[in-house]
């Protein structure tokens, strides 16, 4: 069962594991993982969950969701990364975006194990071609999945995210024969990423309108692309699915795998959703180090802004002492972020606030290590892809 606790006690109890911390810090709450982690298990009901690496950018995070039961393989935002990852003992990596990286595509058929735990994603001739040019017309075999556009067209709108060209059955059977024409390539799976439907919260009957449409017209576009493509190559994989919406595609049976990162950590932009609601894993805290008027305290630093769309929604919140809100002429700054409410009267310089991101793995770009606490202590603190000196963009 999810624990109940007051944001007074749950503040209380974060400063205490943190008292020996001088903010800005990260943390991630080790309770609030765990049922984040079981209720991402529940709603996909058996079929396995790749952990999604931009939503987390954080090895011993990642790693040690892969040991929960129900969770199997990574999914990489870079090629780099990838292959980084596989260096480190990743077994299966599946690419979430095409690469044209140069260096990294010889870099991946240069070594076996990295070909045989990563798998490229391609959605044209061109991501072919690139394998090719980089490695070589001899190179060894590499693994590559089809990405297929899941977005929502209705009278001539584009409801979703502007990925892949390749939609249609006969359009995805077409690029399969071409990976199949092609000696070193070997057709693995087929993804279908619903944004329209993950990333969107329910909001408004209009909202869950479009999702109830989408989710009903991909099932049938989509069973009818995999056995298109399965009269030219053995599936072994058909990924589908993000945190916000792995509970309506698992239950497809042309689907084997579902992916999700951001229901870990819970950020703002999850918050809203009618099927779950995700405990705030990840926090971070700044200190105030000013009073520049009544009723409004200062922080130092504090401007993560979250990727997407510019919009209040993409900047950080504070959430602890509760009843604290950004001012709207400076949102949160570079080097300072005022706060004001009534809570901010009892802030004095050298308190803290707790805030939360509004994405999830980007947050530990801005941060060296992530600070595990449980209960009332920090058990362990770990790197994250910042702290061990790796960027990928």
């Amino acid at each position: 069962m999810p624990t109940t606790e007051s944001d007074t006690q749950r503040r209380g109890r974060l400063d205490r594991a943190t008292a020996l911390l001088d903010p800005p810090f990260a943390v991630l709450d080790l309770t609030a993982l765990a049922e984040n982690t079981a209720d991402l298990r529940r709603r996909a009901a058996g079929t396995p969950v790749r952990v999604a690496t931009k939503s987390v950018r954080c090895r011993a995070v990642a790693d040690h969701t892969l040991e929960q039961p129900g969770f199997a393989g990574l999914m990489a935002y870079s090629l780099a990364e990838a292959l980084w990852l596989a260096d480190h003992g990743a077994g299966d990596v599946l690419l979430a975006y095409p690469s044209v990286d140069r260096s990294a595509l010889r870099a991946l058929t240069d070594r076996e194990h990295r070909r045989a735990a990563v798998t490229l994603m391609v959605d044209d001739v061109a991501h072919l071609d690139a394998v090719r040019d980089a490695a070589g017309p001899g190179h060894p075999p590499v693994q590559v999945c089809l990405d297929v556009d899941a977005s929502l067209r209705v009278l001539g709108a584009h409801l979703g995210v502007r990925r892949s060209p390749v939609r249609t059955p006969a359009r995805a059977a077409a690029l399969a024969r071409e990976v199949a024409r092609r000696p070193g390539l070997r057709l693995r799976g087929l993804m279908f990423y619903e944004a329209q439907v993950a990333g969107l919260p329910d909001r408004s009957p209009a909202v869950r309108a479009v999702k109830r449409r989408s989710v009903a017209e991909l099932a049938s576009r989509r069973a009818a692309v995999v056995e298109a493509v399965e009269q030219e190559a053995d599936l072994e994989l058909v990924n589908a699915g993000g945190t916000g919406s792995l509970h309506l595609s698992a239950p497809d049976p042309a689907v084997t795998e579902v992916t999700a990162g951001s229901g870990l950590f819970g950020p703002t932009l999850f918050d809203g959703y009618d099927a779950f609601t995700p405990r705030p894993a990840a926090l971070f805290a700044l200190p105030v180090t000013r009073r520049p008027a009544r009723g409004v305290a200062t922080l130092f630093g504090g401007g993560y802004i979250a990727s997407g769309p510019a919009g209040r929604d993409r900047l950080p919140t504070p959430v602890l002492p509760a009843g604290l809100r950004l001012l709207g002429a400076e949102g949160a700054g570079e080097v300072q972020t005022p706060v004001r409410g009534r809570a901010a009267e009892r802030l004095r310089p050298g308190d803290r606030v707790w805030l939360r991101h509004a994405k999830a793995g980007e947050l530990c770009e801005r941060f060296d290590v992530l600070h595990l606490v449980d209960g009332e202590q920090v058990v362990e603190t770990v790197p994250t892809y910042r702290g061990e000196g790796m960027c990928f963009g």
